[in-house]
């Protein structure tokens, strides 16, 4: 059995409405009952963050709830922004930094991710710290060179006993929506690599313990190939996420290959 417990988060994205944010999360909490193994977390939308809270905490699941995104600052005239306090308060446990659609579609750079990331855990939360190469920057033979940079950039100055509530996702920007997926050795390479530098920028336990975990197109027909390479720990699982059986046979793949 691998020392580092599985992690699968669910992320909704801009998807769902309050009727069916509700149904999706008890189809989750049901079709996840049975299943032990892997730590699991699920993403809704802002406005749902309450109504999903209230049916995980009836339905006593330890399903961890996630925000997609957070501001920085505390309080403030931020218009449209949402703090960490005020995610708190809904009983968010875990929040995303850095995610490919916020850095390419929203424009935020390495330092506002690094500002959010900051944040995040130095408000007690754990943060996952999404990073990856586009198209263009892998064909061009910068997939390390950009991976290294975010990665870097992304934890600067953030102390080693802070990275117990760190959780690094490599998303290939290519591999997310698109249908198309990493090979389990082409993802393996990138997460291999990660781990190294993890160890040269912290130490060798930080590295060992860090989880680093996949995103882009996984699917349950491909989740547990990608989940027994030895430095894949999980995913951050977008579209397959919205549908509980789905999403199910990923975790289900992740707790397989935690005692491969």
């Amino acid at each position: 059995m691998r020392e580092r417990k599985p992690f699968v988060g669910g992320n909704w994205k801009m998807n769902t409405n309050r009727t069916t944010s509700a149904d999706l999360t008890r189809g989750v909490v049901d079709a996840l009952a049975p299943v032990t193994g892997a730590e699991t977390a699920i993403f809704p939308p802002f406005p749902y963050l309450l109504a999903v809270r209230s049916i995980l905490r009836d339905r006593g699941s330890s399903i961890r709830l996630g925000a997609q995104d957070c501001y920085h600052k505390p309080d403030g005239a931020f218009t449209g922004e949402v703090s960490l306090d005020m995610l708190k308060d809904c009983g968010v446990e875990i929040v995303l930094a850095g995610h490919s659609e916020r850095r390419h579609v929203i424009g935020e750079n390495d330092e506002i991710v690094n500002t959010k990331l900051k944040a995040i855990v130095d408000a007690g939360l754990t943060a996952v710290l999404c990073i990856g190469e586009t198209l263009d920057q892998r064909e061009s033979g910068h997939t390390d060179p950009v991976n290294q940079r975010q990665l870097r950039a992304g934890l600067a100055d953030v102390s080693a006993d802070a990275m117990e509530r760190v959780i690094i996702a490599y998303e290939p920007v290519w591999a997310i929506g698109t249908g198309k997926t990493a090979t389990p050795e082409d993802a393996q390479d990138v997460h291999g690599k990660l781990r190294k530098l993890l160890g040269q920028v912290y130490n060798a336990d930080v590295a060992r313990r860090t989880r680093i975990i996949y995103g882009g197109s996984v699917k349950g027909a491909n989740a547990e190939e990608l989940f027994r390479q030895p430095d894949i720990d999980g995913g951050l699982i977008g579209g397959a996420s919205l549908k509980a059986p789905e999403f199910a046979q990923i975790v289900k793949g992740a707790a397989a290959s935690a005692k491969a």
